[in-house]
């Protein structure tokens, strides 16, 4: 059995489970104040970050993308990375798109001052980052819409790990309620298509104690 050493609204957590689904590979969540820095933790990640996958061998496998090349290597039945060189590399691209940039420029600026600042106990949410990030989203949101008017999912003709990654980070707003969906119809539909995948049911059962997602946020017809 795999163990995911995770926290629910880590967009690089949902990226690996995602892949996990995808893969239909039967794991078990552990729920990791990596904060707190315990010693169990650093053990199997010295960076004190998640996600942490743990093999049935109990070798520990940090870093969301090393995971999931990893999965993919392990796993080739059902390629996240791409079937061929430049589908690789353009996927390799968005990952890094949404794992940085957007990451940096949205889900750093709203869900890290809305989440985890709670509960890291490091103060009050900064309403400037706040703002900043949902200034900078909708540029996004019209980039994830260019890019699937022109393709059939963001890399080209195969749901892959671009979509994973970029679905992992636009989850944690939306189960925050930070996007206006009807705004961005393109981006909107790519991200139904999403929802209605079996790895991402898993995502839309997460309840987080005391944070109430909006309504829409398990509904596949929003």
């Amino acid at each position: 059995m795999l163990f995911l050493h995770h926290f629910w609204l880590c967009p690089f957590s949902r990226k690996v489970r995602i892949v996990l689904g995808e893969k239909d590979l039967r794991f078990e969540l552990a729920f990791e104040k990596y904060w707190e820095r315990a010693e169990n933790f650093l053990a199997l990640n010295p960076a004190g970050q998640v996600p942490v996958l743990v093999e049935e061998l109990g070798v520990p496998l940090a870093d969301s993308v090393a995971i999931c090349e990893y999965l993919d290597e392990r796993h080739p039945d059902r390629p996240m990375i791409g079937f061929d060189a430049l589908a690789r590399v353009e996927t390799r691209r968005l990952v890094a798109w949404f794992d940085g940039k957007f990451y940096q420029e949205v889900t750093r600026n709203i869900v890290d001052e809305k989440v985890l600042k709670r509960f890291m106990r490091m103060g009050y949410p900064d309403s400037e980052a706040i703002r900043a990030g949902q200034q900078n989203l909708p540029y996004h949101l019209d980039y994830i819409g260019w890019l699937t008017e022109r393709r059939n999912w963001l890399a080209g003709d195969d749901f892959s790990l671009a979509d994973a990654t970029a679905a992992a980070h636009l989850s944690c707003l939306d189960y925050l309620g930070d996007i206006s969906w009807d705004r961005h119809q393109a981006a909107k539909d790519w991200y139904a298509r999403v929802k209605s995948r079996p790895s991402f049911r898993g995502l839309l059962s997460d309840h987080i104690s005391g944070l109430t997602p909006p309504r829409h946020y398990a509904d596949l017809d929003f």
